[in-house]
């Protein structure tokens, strides 16, 4: 009980403290940026690092393996002819390494949306989890030349608790236009597509306490 307390104090304040740091992370801040200030580990050209437990508190390194690249450049390359289908293959990627990773890390049975009971455990994932490992997916294709119509954007969050809104972060892609679209997978069960919208109406939301 007393990890579990810990964990679920180290999860509250930094989703606060990434809450307060929203405005900030909308700069042209590299997506690199993120990692530092939450202990996190980038992406190579063939491994991610996978955050869960909450907060980060585990980082568990996923080597991928030819057949796995191969099946990511599948999934992406299918999105080329437009940027509404390449974030629809990036929902999709997503949903793949969420599967891909799930029996590694022990995630395949991470609840979604606003769950504290799973500070600590390891197979769960809160949203900066959740944000961090989608990041380290689009920095990783963006280095393979996967992605035509996107690169990876700094992640951004919403919400300080006296707005009536919990602290909440996403992950981000930028389209070539300029548009920035929020890519959140931590409302969807493991293994499901993220919510993509524009990340303008994603600051909008106001999901309720």
């Amino acid at each position: 009980m007393h990890t579990r307390a810990r964990a679920l104090a180290r999860a509250l304040a930094l989703a606060l403290c990434v809450a307060l740091a929203g405005c900030a992370a909308q700069s042209s801040q590299p997506a690199t940026a993120w990692y530092t200030g939450q202990d996190g580990v980038p992406p190579r050209t063939d491994r991610i690092y996978v955050c869960h437990s909450f907060g980060c508190a585990r980082k568990t390194p996923v080597q991928l393996t030819g057949r796995d690249l191969r099946r990511l450049g599948d999934i992406l390359r299918a999105g080329r002819a437009s940027p509404q289908a390449e974030r629809a293959a990036i929902a999709r990627a997503v949903a793949w390494m969420e599967t891909r990773v799930a029996a590694t890390v022990g995630s395949a049975g991470d609840r979604p949306g606003f769950d504290m009971r799973g500070a600590g455990e390891p197979g769960q994932m809160d949203c900066i989890d959740e944000a961090t490992n989608t990041t380290s997916l689009l920095l990783l294709a963006e280095a393979r030349g996967l992605l035509r119509h996107h690169r990876a954007g700094a992640p951004v969050a919403r919400g300080f608790l006296v707005d009536g809104r919990y602290p909440h972060a996403t992950a981000v892609v930028l389209e070539t236009s300029g548009d920035a679209y929020a890519v959140d997978s931590w409302p969807t069960p493991n293994g499901a597509a993220p919510v993509i919208q524009p990340l303008s109406a994603w600051f909008a939301a106001r999901p309720r306490l």
